[in-house]
């Protein structure tokens, strides 16, 4: 019966890549499901999965520890490789019918620059010898695909020692020019924090942050960039502008000056990035915002007028910077995008993409 079931669950991987689905969900008393260009479907030639399938495929996909875990916390989140198929991040929950079993789909190889359509100026930024890096955006936007292929950069260019923390390991790097070591926490590390600061013992050139999102960890991959590793980083945010506010607003209002002065000098580059449904139908298209460190920018952030870098952003497109409305702007007018699906994708911002918009007529 478990090899069964196990044949089951492989069949709607495969089905699922196939079709190009991002991820794969699976939940007690529902036909699988499957999310394509951001659009979650049934597969209607696939089983109904019950409670006992699914604990029955859990047992063979997850290790001891994890299963004591998952009993415990009542959710839990894991990496696998599924042989010939693909790798996965898997999360499993339980809800009031059950529990469900959500996998990503990891492809095997990081992909290169332009095979993402990343914007040119991006290409900068492995270059850089420290500082704080920051990609954003909304979940399964993107962000660890993009940080993958900057970190794969800087392996096969650079003779430097890079450590990535993440919840869990997705990519999977391997050494190049570069010495790269890889931890999950959970598994290697019992939180970021903790291995954040071992990074600071580690002679790390290069950290991969999977996320940051408390205020110690914050503060920590700051003091990492100042003290002179180059340090990536996500946040769920929307914009650059968006993204300063957020880290500074984590902490205290007694410590804000003095975040903001570390912020002035570590910062080096925030990068916003969403999907927009193509226009003909084929899929999605990345569009993407763009704030690089400038005198004038460090001067914004430390001066608390952080809502006119924006404006500077606006200006200052001969260093590589640009507002996700120029970027939709652009899609738009070379016909990838439509107006409706723009508007959609900036819904605070609508004001400022159509006096861009009328300002081109």
């Amino acid at each position: 019966m478990a090899e069964d079931v196990k044949q089951l669950v492989l069949n709607v991987m495969k089905k699922g890549l196939d079709l190009g689905a991002s991820d794969i969900f699976f939940c007690t008393g529902e036909k699988p499901r499957i999310r394509l260009h951001g659009q979650v479907s049934h597969l209607e030639d696939q089983p109904i999965f019950t409670t006992e399938m699914l604990g029955q495929y859990l047992k063979h996909a997850m290790n001891e520890k994890d299963l004591q875990d998952f009993q415990s916390e009542k959710e839990i989140n894991f990496a696998m490789d599924v042989p010939d198929i693909a790798r996965f991040r898997v999360n499993v929950f339980w809800h009031l019918r059950g529990f469900s079993i959500v996998m990503r789909y990891i492809p095997t190889d990081i992909p290169v620059f332009d095979e993402l359509g990343l914007p040119e100026p991006l290409k900068k930024i492995p270059h850089f010898k420290n500082g704080l890096v920051l990609v954003t955006g909304a979940t399964g936007s993107g962000k660890s695909t993009t940080l993958a292929c900057l970190v794969d950069i800087i392996n096969k260019e650079y003779k430097k020692h890079i450590i990535t923390i993440e919840d869990p390991i997705e990519f999977i790097h391997h050494n190049q020019t570069s010495f790269i070591e890889q931890r999950e926490v959970g598994e290697h590390t019992l939180s970021f924090q903790n291995a954040l600061n071992s990074t600071l013992r580690e002679a790390a050139d290069v950290v991969l942050l999977g996320e940051m999102r408390s205020l110690e960890t914050i503060s920590m991959a700051i003091t990492a960039a100042e003290m002179g590793s180059l340090v990536f980083g996500t946040v769920h945010t929307n914009g650059a502008v968006d993204t300063i506010n957020r880290i500074i607003d984590v902490f205290p209002a007694e410590q804000q000056n003095q975040i903001r002065q570390q912020l002035a000098s570590s910062l080096r580059a925030v990068v916003w990035q969403t999907l927009i449904p193509k226009k003909d139908g084929g899929g999605r298209i990345a569009a993407f915002e763009t704030m690089f460190k400038n005198y004038a920018v460090s001067s914004l952030i430390r001066d608390q007028k952080t809502h006119q870098i924006k404006s500077m952003m606006q200006v200052g497109s001969k260093e590589g910077m640009f507002t996700m409305e120029k970027y939709l702007f652009q899609l738009v007018q070379e016909g990838f995008i439509s107006m409706e699906a723009a508007m959609e994708a900036i819904p605070e911002n609508t004001d400022d993409f159509e006096a861009l918009f009328n300002s081109q007529k």
